[in-house]
C-alpha cells in the first residue's frame, strides 16, 4: 500500500471523507487522492515521492508557480513583524491601492478571507443598496458554498451531482434564480416576471466551474444593459479571473464594466484572501461608513497582504500576460491537435492563464452542454496523464491553470504527454 493510501485511511477517521474540500478526494475519477510533501515551480511532490507537472495551481491561486522566490522572501519579512494584528496594516492599504489601480470598476475594496465570503459579502451590500431581495446567478456557476449560490452551482457540487445542498432552507433558496449562461433572453424574461425584486445579477465572465466556458459575443454587454435598465446591480465574480486572464480581470479583457467584483485567489498571493469592491457610493455603504455589517477577525492578515502585494507587483506588465496567454493556447492548441488526429470528440477553450476542455465536439455555451461530455473518457484521460506526471484538476467539471512557471519547455513536454495520455485513454 502506498503512503498516500495509509495517510488518507487515517484521515478519514478525522476528516469527512478525509478532505477538507471535496474535490480533493479524487472520487469523481476513481482515483487515489494526493498528499502532498512539497512543490516548487510547476512540479508538486506526493509524500511517495512521485513528481507531477501541476495544471491545478492551488485551484488557480498560484498565478507565479509554487513557492516563487519573491512571494517568499515579502512572507518571510511579514513574518518577521507579527503573524496577525487584528489591526489595519501598511500591506493592507498598498494591496488595496493596486487594486483600485488595475481593476477598472473598483474605487473601493474590502478584503476578507476567502471567495465565498466576497460573494456572500457582495450579495448582502446590494441586497440593502437596491432594498430587493432576489438574485440571479447562472446554471453551474460557482460563487462559494454560502446557502444562496448553492443552487444550480458549479464545481463540487456539479461533480457530485448534486443539484442543491442539503441544509439549505426552501425558502431562501426561493430568492435565487437561475438562467443559461450566455442566454440574454432567458435573463430579460426572468427581470420582466420579477419586476422591480431583482437585487443583483451575479456571473463569472468566463464560467471556470464547470470546467472553461467562454462568453458569447454581447452577452455581458446585454447583462450590463438589463441590470441598468431593471435597478439591478451587476456583479462579476472574479474570483478565478482576476489578475488570472488580464492584469485589470476578464472585465479589462471584455471591456465591460460591472458595479461591484469579488476576488480571491490571485490576490492572496498562496495565502486565504477574499476581497470585494466596486462603486464607491456602493462600497460606502459598508461598516463603518455605512450600515451594512461585515466584519473578520482576520480580514487583511499582515502575511496574506504581503504575499498578495508580491504576486500582483510580480504581474504589472502587459508582456507577462502576453506570454502566458501565448503558453495557454500552444497548450490548448497541441490538445485539439492530438484529439483530431485520434478522432476524438473534443472542444476546449482558454482566456489568458486559464484554460479547459471537454470531451464534446461542441460547442459547449452552457452547463447543459457541459454535462453531455463524456466523463467516462475524461477519468481515464485523467488517470492515463497522471501515470505520465500530470496533474489535472480531478474532474471533468473544472478548468486548469497555467502559471509563470509552466515555461515553453514544460508547455511543450507536457502536449506530449497528453497527447500519449489521450491515445492510451481511448484504447482502454
Amino acid at each position: 500500500m502506498s503512503s498516500s493510501r495509509r495517510f488518507m485511511d487515517r484521515a478519514r477517521k478525522v476528516l469527512p471523507g478525509g478532505v477538507n474540500s471535496p474535490v480533493r478526494a479524487f472520487q469523481a475519477v476513481a482515483d487515489e487522492a494526493i498528499i502532498v510533501r512539497e512543490a516548487h515551480g510547476a512540479t508538486l511532490t506526493d509524500i511517495d515521492g512521485r513528481h507531477y507537472t501541476d495544471y491545478l495551481m492551488s485551484w488557480g491561486a498560484l498565478l507565479h508557480g509554487h513557492d516563487h522566490p519573491a512571494i517568499r522572501a515579502a512572507v518571510t519579512a511579514a513574518l518577521g513583524r507579527g503573524t496577525s494584528y487584528g489591526l489595519t496594516c501598511e500591506a493592507e492599504v498598498e494591496l488595496a491601492e493596486l487594486v483600485v489601480g488595475r481593476v477598472p470598476s473598483v474605487e473601493m475594496v474590502r478584503f476578507v478571507t476567502s471567495g465565498t465570503e466576497a460573494t456572500m459579502s457582495a450579495i448582502r451590500l446590494a441586497r440593502a443598496a437596491t432594498g430587493r431581495d432576489l438574485i440571479i446567478k447562472f446554471d453551474g456557476a460557482y460563487h462559494g458554498h454560502a446557502d444562496s449560490f448553492l443552487v444550480s452551482a458549479g464545481s463540487g457540487v456539479a461533480t457530485f451531482g448534486l443539484p442543491n445542498s442539503p441544509g439549505v432552507p426552501a425558502d431562501l433558496a426561493k430568492l435565487t434564480l437561475t438562467c443559461p449562461f450566455n442566454d440574454a433572453d432567458a435573463v430579460r424574461d426572468t427581470l420582466k416576471r420579477h419586476a422591480g425584486k431583482v437585487a443583483a445579477i451575479i456571473v463569472e465572465p468566463f464560467l471556470g466551474n464547470v470546467g472553461f466556458v467562454a462568453p458569447a459575443s454581447g452577452f455581458l454587454t446585454s447583462l450590463r444593459s438589463l441590470a441598468t435598465e431593471s435597478g439591478a446591480l451587476l456583479i462579476f465574480d472574479e474570483v478565478i479571473t482576476g489578475f488570472r486572464v488580464h492584469a485589470g480581470g476578464a472585465q479589462a479583457l471584455l471591456e465591460v464594466s460591472p458595479d461591484l467584483t469579488t476576488l480571491g485567489k490571485v490576490i492572496g498571493g498562496g495565502f486565504p484572501v477574499g476581497a470585494y469592491g466596486g462603486r464607491r457610493d456602493l462600497m460606502e455603504q459598508v461598516a463603518p461608513s455605512g450600515s451594512v455589517y461585515q466584519a473578520g477577525t482576520l480580514a487583511g492578515n499582515p502575511v496574506a497582504m504581503a504575499a498578495g502585494l508580491a504576486a500582483l507587483q510580480l504581474a504589472g506588465a502587459p508582456a507577462f500576460y502576453d506570454t502566458l496567454a501565448g503558453r495557454t493556447r500552444n497548450l490548448v492548441e497541441g490538445l485539439r491537435a492530438a484529439a483530431e488526429t485520434l478522432g476524438v470528440p473534443f472542444t476546449a477553450g482558454y482566456a489568458g492563464a486559464l484554460w479547459g476542455f471537454y470531451f464534446h465536439p461542441g460547442p459547449v455555451p452552457d452547463f447543459t452542454a457541459a454535462k453531455e461530455c463524456d466523463s467516462r473518457l475524461f477519468g481515464r484521460f485523467h488517470a492515463a496523464a497522471r501515470q505520465r506526471g500530470v496533474l489535472l484538476a480531478p474532474s471533468a467539471f473544472e478548468a486548469a491553470f497555467v502559471s509563470a512557471a509552466h515555461t515553453d519547455d514544460i508547455i511543450a513536454d507536457t502536449v506530449e504527454r497528453l497527447a500519449d495520455a489521450l491515445a492510451r485513454a481511448t484504447r482502454d
